[in-house]
């Protein structure tokens, strides 16, 4: 867009995604942005890259008219650092941060001049939540939350799929991704704020599978990780742990047998990885054992790990010569003079 306009483009855009604010920027001459908008039913999220501006939401703009939301922002890497002054509370969000506001009250939200805003915001209506997780939300107002700790580590990877895989989802996805969603920042309150006692017994349990579930994804390069040791982990049984994961239809053995497979298979793929020994990538992705490892992987693929190797190298090279080779022209080839 022209410069002269996209100030104002911009400034409309934000007011109908998130809610009406005083917007300013140091910028507003030439101003750049980028976001996408995405859905989840009555969820919005939108990935935004941005330059230094300031959203204010006054006591007169909640009165004017208030679409009642939580809006969440997750910091990401080649971002600056954004002052948050939310209800009552004031902080610096960095990278890999979470916070939390609420359309009904003020906020004052700044990127730091010369600095670039690079987040993921999300739009949840606050009716999709019980009164006692909002009551638990509403005390995360304005906090600065991590998004490396605990539920932080579950959701900042969540959204970062959400926006970056969304062409891989079916419409028929959409109800079970929003669910999961809105679990996560059920749970995210709930265990920062020592609360979840107060949720319901289903959000609970798929608060713990979700923990469990990402705690596996992250450690499954470990030799000794075992559903004991992830029951452990989460200080609870292993009976407890194996009725979590069949209330998902699959055992706590198998998903951890299924990622470190999935892992394994797309080292085998990596044609940076193919000069890398089997063995050394079964003891990467957790396998004590290259005859085990091999085992599994046949029972898995239906082929030997160097057979699946070998198959998926000559596909690459075929591909890459195909995509060398010159059109094909129709007729007789010109003859030069």
């Amino acid at each position: 867009m022209a410069p002269d306009i996209r100030f104002d483009v911009w400034r409309e855009a934000m007011a109908a995604t998130m809610s009406p604010m005083h917007i300013s920027s140091p910028h507003s001459s030439d101003f750049w942005g980028h976001t996408r908008l995405l859905t989840l039913d009555d969820v919005l999220l939108w990935p935004v890259a941005m330059q230094a501006s300031r959203y204010r939401r006054t006591a007169e703009l909640v009165r004017k008219g208030d679409p009642e939301l939580y809006h969440i922002t997750l910091v990401l890497p080649g971002s600056g650092r954004l002052k948050v002054d939310h209800s009552g509370r004031r902080h610096l969000s960095t990278v890999n941060d979470l916070y939390i506001l609420n359309s009904s009250q003020p906020c004052d939200v700044e990127v730091e001049e010369n600095e670039l805003a690079v987040a993921i915001g999300v739009e949840i209506p606050r009716n999709n939540f019980p009164p006692t997780a909002e009551r638990a939300i509403g005390r995360m107002l304005g906090h600065r939350i991590s998004g490396q700790d605990g539920f932080g580590a579950v959701l900042s990877p969540f959204l970062s799929h959400l926006v970056s895989r969304n062409s891989a989802h079916r419409p028929s996805d959409i109800p079970r991704l929003k669910r999961i969603l809105l679990d996560l920042v059920t749970g995210l309150a709930a265990r920062e704020l020592d609360a979840e006692p107060s949720l319901c017994t289903e959000t609970r349990r798929r608060n713990t599978f979700l923990l469990m579930r990402s705690y596996i994804q992250r450690n499954y390069h470990d030799r000794g990780l075992t559903p004991r040791t992830v029951a452990a982990a989460h200080f609870i049984s292993p009976r407890q742990l194996h009725r979590l994961f069949e209330a998902e239809g699959i055992t706590a053995a198998a998903y951890i047998r299924g990622r470190r497979l999935a892992e394994a298979r797309r080292r085998l793929a990596d044609p940076a990885q193919y000069t890398t020994s089997v063995q050394t990538i079964a003891q990467h992705c957790g396998y004590t054992s290259a005859a085990h490892f091999s085992r599994s992987f046949s029972a898995a693929y239906g082929m030997a790990p160097r057979e699946y190797r070998e198959l998926e190298h000559r596909q690459q090279l075929d591909t890459e010569l195909r995509s060398l080779a010159p059109p094909a022209t129709a007729g007789r080839d010109p003859i030069p003079a």
